[in-house]
């Protein structure tokens, strides 16, 4: 493959596949970083819950895009995209090929597409609608937004209040509903070449994982970690503190509900969230899917791709 400029590979699937360890054995035979897209591990002091790879467990490789800012700090996808932009031109400059590796679809989307950054954050409206949203019960500003733009509604759990809000906002503001805006765009910026490459597996095996990995962070400390960051003054009324993990772990501390229904939650939302996961990257053309089993190695997956990039040559 003859390239003008050097491209950047793409690993994306489901929670729990087990892309971080695939990614360690690529980045270590291509010579390279890995650039995190996952919109929980930017936050410090996060890491049970999110899965972020110890430093340990890294293996030496480098790891950017993690650590960004505390739990209470805003972020947000035009943010990560020229963090990210920042550090491929980085690489670029040094001859290396970055390699992404995450599960949040918006961010790589962003970064390998590009991004309709839409009319600034008006705080008065988000306010109001949040004001909305606590008078009329949870889900009311959902259902708003099923009306105003049935499209991006079908793809956005009802908890996820971040992006509710911001799409009403955006549809309150200029008239159009945000999906509409996304497809007048139609992400075709290319800053770079991309390599996507998607893991999948069967659905069953998958959610084996996913209820295997619910359990060993739980052992790693994952109601003590959202206990401190509660002591802390996170509230959990923060967008991170919304985060798959932290969310159950705090309706159990605050007594909602008891130990094991904390962990049937957290198991089911977790597989609900792989569901939507794939359901998002399934929809891009470009991706490569290598389908996977319970018994391959993170080191036989990562073979698989390196002979694919080879094949590509990259």
């Amino acid at each position: 493959m003859v390239r003008d400029k050097l491209p950047v590979v793409f690993l994306v699937g489901p929670t729990a596949i087990g892309k971080s360890r695939v990614a360690i054995h690529v980045a270590k035979a291509i010579g390279t970083e890995i650039f995190t897209a996952d919109s929980t591990q930017v936050y410090r002091g996060m890491d049970i819950g999110t899965d972020k790879p110890t430093p340990a467990g890294r293996d030496g490789v480098p790891h950017q895009l993690i650590d960004l800012v505390e739990p209470d700090e805003p972020f947000n996808v035009g943010l990560y995209r020229r963090l990210a932009l920042q550090e491929i031109a980085r690489l670029h400059a040094e001859g290396r090929v970055p390699l992404v590796v995450g599960g949040t679809g918006l961010y790589v989307r962003a970064l390998a597409y590009g991004l309709w950054e839409g009319p600034p954050a008006d705080w008065g409206l988000r306010r109001q609608l949040l004001e909305e949203e606590a008078a009329h019960g949870p889900g009311h500003l959902w259902r708003r937004l099923a009306q105003a733009d049935p499209a991006l509604a079908a793809t956005l759990h009802a908890r996820d209040r971040n992006k509710i809000v911001r799409a009403l906002e955006v549809a309150i503001r200029t008239g159009v509903p945000l999906s509409e805006w996304h497809d007048r765009h139609q992400f075709r910026e290319r800053p770079f070449p991309s390599v996507m490459i998607g893991l999948t597996m069967d659905r069953l095996a998958l959610y084996r994982r996913i209820d295997a990995r619910v359990l060993r962070e739980i052992d790693d400390g994952l109601v003590e970690e959202t206990r401190s960051l509660l002591a802390r003054g996170y509230d959990e009324s923060l967008g991170s503190m919304k985060a798959l993990g932290y969310r159950q772990m705090t309706g159990y501390l605050k007594g909602r509900y008891g130990w094991e229904e904390a962990v049937r939650r957290l198991q089911r939302d977790t597989r609900h969230f792989a569901k939507r996961q794939l359901t998002w990257f399934r929809s891009d053309p470009a991706v490569t899917w290598l389908a996977i089993t319970e018994q391959d190695s993170a080191a036989q997956v990562a073979q698989r791709i390196l002979d694919h990039l080879s094949r590509l040559g990259v």
